[in-house]
């Protein structure tokens, strides 16, 4: 199973968001430098989290984007389903609202698919991962957190 770049990107920007101390909101434009990624492509990436609630923004000459709510309660799987849509392996796999697991193959005959167990267990295995990991622990692993003095955070004059 393969996640598109929106998700890599747009973990890497909430790992960045994540690194800063205090309230203080990041320009945009100081995680794409910091993250070496392309602005544009941030821009939309951070609307989809603005949709989501996991990121706010401030307007103005200081303003900038910060996490809605803090590292510890925002898990993966929110991230990567705002990002991404629904998380699926295969394209004939799609969950109802009321989590009942469908495949587009079972119409196909008279039997059910051949492979709905396979690739329900890899769906439930991958949203599992990411609902068991959260973005403080992501900013901890990546050395973030609060900066030390040696440490200027993004956005800010050294």
């Amino acid at each position: 199973m393969l996640f598109s770049t929106k998700a890599e990107y747009g973990v890497r920007l909430m790992v960045e968001l994540g690194r800063q101390p205090g309230s203080a909101p990041v320009s945009l434009s100081a995680v794409a430098e910091a993250e070496r990624l392309p602005l544009s492509y941030l821009e939309h990436l951070v609307a989809k989290l603005r949709n989501a609630e996991l990121v706010s923004s401030t307007r103005g000459a200081h303003g900038g984007y910060r996490l809605a709510r803090p590292a510890e309660t925002i898990t993966l799987d929110q991230v990567v389903e705002a990002l991404e849509g629904q998380i699926a392996p295969m394209e004939c796999f799609h969950e109802t609202p009321e989590g009942k697991v469908l495949c587009s193959h079972e119409s196909d005959g008279d039997r059910a698919c051949a492979t709905k167990l396979l690739w329900t267990r890899v769906q439930s295995g991958v949203t599992k991962a990411l609902a068991g990991t959260t973005l403080a622990e992501l900013v901890e692993f990546s050395g973030g957190g609060a900066p030390s003095a040696e440490k200027t955070p993004v956005g800010s004059a050294a």
